[in-house]
């Protein structure tokens, strides 16, 4: 309910700090507060601001390198086609390597490390070979180049967007379904073997369900949320938009990999204003980031609220 409300607002708010606050606020009143495992709690909060940080560092440098290496220079165009096929086989071969390595043990493919290396190396060279290929497609406009001078050099970053887009929609695949589909993975675990598990074997239609979900609240709602954070936090351009994707999906696949319940929206958005930062405070709308900012704070105590009503409100009508 909370997230309805704050995707229709166009608030980039956390799937994950709704659901976790949402079961805090359960699991205080439905069971006792002494159930909330309070240091894992503190854990995920932790990540919640790491993740931003992290997201926002690692977009500055990327964005710096491509300021350095490219737009500094009398002739961009040719050094956008040097350098852009490396940046798409780094973004390439980040995604690859972390999927090989943390997704594919799930569906019983057992890879070693070599081979693992090996392999994303090999799967990245041939995205940057197709990446290169579109890229010399690519034909200067002295029209265009005369209203905005890089517009050809953003599309040429442009190809480049679509991997690190690829990348990021698989990140966000890979942390935010588990927000939805956990807890009816545990309540599907305990209605099948009758016990508490820490950990529930998962059907396959569950995920597909979580899945299908996501793709329905992009194609209605999702697209107040993208116009925030694509449009007011800062300007991006292909160049801007590649490094805050490509920091982002790397911070959220590494932690996906490793457990951590890190916030896919907060990462993004850290990484938007990592390349802001890039560019001078100037160019970032503190209005929109301290909007932002204050709906980050209320998401946790609207889902632990909303939980509560919620509990007691089935509690009265279904006794």
């Amino acid at each position: 309910t909370w997230l309805l409300v704050a995707s229709k607002s166009g608030w980039p708010v956390s799937t994950t700090h709704s659901i976790v606050g949402a079961i805090v606020g359960f699991a205080a009143v439905g069971i006792g507060i002494e159930a909330v495992m309070w240091g894992k709690v503190g854990t995920i909060v932790m990540s919640w601001v790491v993740s931003p940080l992290t997201a926002g560092f690692i977009a500055y440098l990327i964005y710096r390198s491509v300021q350095k290496l490219i737009l500094a220079h009398e002739n961009p165009l040719e050094r956008a086609r040097r350098y852009v096929p490396v940046y798409i086989f780094l973004a390439a071969f980040t995604m690859t390597l972390v999927t090989i390595l943390k997704g594919l043990k799930h569906v019983g493919l057992e890879i070693s490390t070599q081979q693992a290396y090996l392999l994303a190396v090999a799967i990245a060279v041939g995205i940057a070979l197709i990446g290169s290929y579109f890229i010399s497609k690519i034909k200067p406009d002295p029209a265009a180049e005369k209203d905005q001078h890089y517009i050809t050099v953003e599309r040429v970053f442009a190809v480049l967007m679509v991997v690190t887009a690829c990348g990021m929609a698989f990140a966000h695949g890979s942390n935010d379904v588990a927000n939805a589909i956990g807890p009816l993975a545990a309540v599907i675990g305990v209605a099948t073997t009758g016990t508490i598990a820490a950990q529930s074997s998962l059907p396959i239609w569950v995920l597909m369900l979580g899945g299908g979900g996501i793709v329905i609240g992009l194609a209605t709602f999702g697209r107040h949320v993208i116009a925030t954070v694509g449009r007011k936090i800062t300007q991006l351009t292909p160049s801007r938009g590649f490094a805050a994707e490509l920091a982002a999906a790397t911070t959220i696949v590494i932690a996906s990999g490793t457990g951590i319940p890190i916030s896919t929206t907060h990462t993004l958005v850290g990484a938007v204003l990592g390349v802001g930062m890039a560019r001078g405070i100037e160019a970032i709308d503190l209005r929109i980031v301290t909007r932002i900012f204050v709906s980050w704070v209320v998401t946790i105590p609207a889902g632990a609220i909303l939980a509560i009503i919620f509990f007691f409100a089935f509690r009265a009508f279904l006794p």
